[in-house]
């Protein structure tokens, strides 16, 4: 299962798919074929790994596959049917499949008669595939939010200066972190005051080859002539304060995972409505004093009612230091 996740690893990590590894041991437990999902529209792990093997290699082997096979025709057809016609024999898989349209692949293996086990490392399994999980189980986009600021939490100094706070590593580290999600999103605010072009970038200023749709919500005009109307993707202009139904549009469309940047008004917002799945601050090591903060109202008035978040990580950028969470309810649950 683990070389499963190896090769499920190779995949894209956006899109409207879930990163899938295939593994087909013979009945000896010989590696005889792998496979991965390559991106929407192209064959399934266990298709890809299927189409490595002759017709006698394939009956009486063992596919391990991270996730469930699927059972409905989509642009690809069934991967239970292709397991069960190949004549496979045993099928591992690490976690179910939550997407309704998709799930029942495991029953219907077991009812043509094939030796079916789930679970098979789930945990690591549920870790790599976090992301996706939860944007199928909530009908939205994980959520990662994301801010810069002073050791002593502000975003801008008193005058409203805020570039930069921190230094060029994690500035670089920001740009990989848009380029692996599938929409970034700010508010107008950040757009008026600092004008960002939200593409993802390398340190000599050139596009990265993944870049995520620009997402802009709230109720101002974007102007003609900002720099995010220039992004090789197209804008998505949401004129609305509804976080709740902007993320279901953007599920909608496909999007999976969705990178928060801009400001305090739109952090604070997506805090307090308990929209945020994952945690990105980098601390830079100065004072700032005052009180432009990098989170302002977020619907605590005691701190008894303190939003609790668990820190997976902790990481030095340069000068500067990351800190990744994840609200500590989620662990739990």
């Amino acid at each position: 299962m683990r070389r499963a996740l190896e090769r499920a690893a190779l995949g894209p990590g956006t899109g409207p798919n879930p990163q899938v590894g295939c593994v087909i041991l013979s009945s000896t437990g010989d590696v005889i074929a792998e496979g991965w999902h390559r991106g929407q529209g192209t064959a399934h792990a266990e298709v890809d790994a299927l189409s490595k093997l002759s017709a006698e290699q394939s009956r009486g082997a063992t596919a391990v596959v991270t996730l469930e096979p699927c059972n409905h025709q989509g642009r690809t057809g069934p991967c239970s049917v292709a397991l069960r016609d190949a004549g496979i024999a045993r099928v591992f898989f690490g976690v179910s499949d939550p997407n309704p349209a998709a799930q029942g692949g495991a029953a219907a293996l077991a009812a043509s008669g094939i030796l079916v086990e789930g679970g098979v490392l789930a945990a690591e399994v549920s870790e790599f595939l976090r992301p996706w999980l939860l944007a199928m189980r909530r009908g939205r986009p994980h959520v990662t939010l994301k801010w810069a600021a002073s050791l002593d939490g502000r975003a801008a100094a008193s005058d409203g200066t805020s570039q930069w706070i921190t230094g060029e590593a994690a500035r670089a580290h920001v740009h990989t972190q848009r380029a692996a999600a599938d929409a970034v999103l700010v508010g107008t605010g950040t757009v008026l005051a600092d004008d960002p072009s939200l593409t993802a970038r390398d340190a000599d200023g050139a596009l990265l080859p993944a870049q995520p749709i620009p997402v802009v919500v709230g109720h101002r005009a974007v102007p003609e002539t900002a720099q995010v109307r220039s992004h090789p993707k197209q804008l998505i202009v949401a004129d609305t304060r509804d976080l709740e139904g902007v993320l279901r549009q953007l599920f909608d469309r496909g999007i999976r995972r969705a990178f928060v940047e801009g400001g305090p008004t739109l952090a604070s917002a997506f805090i307090a409505a308990g929209l945020v799945d994952e945690y990105l601050i980098y601390f830079a090591p100065v004072l700032l004093g005052g009180n432009r903060t990098a989170v302002g109202e977020i619907g605590v008035g005691t701190l008894a009612g303190a939003a609790k978040l668990h820190i997976e990580g902790l990481e030095r950028l340069g000068g500067d230091l990351l800190i990744r969470a994840r609200p500590a309810e989620q662990d739990e649950g």
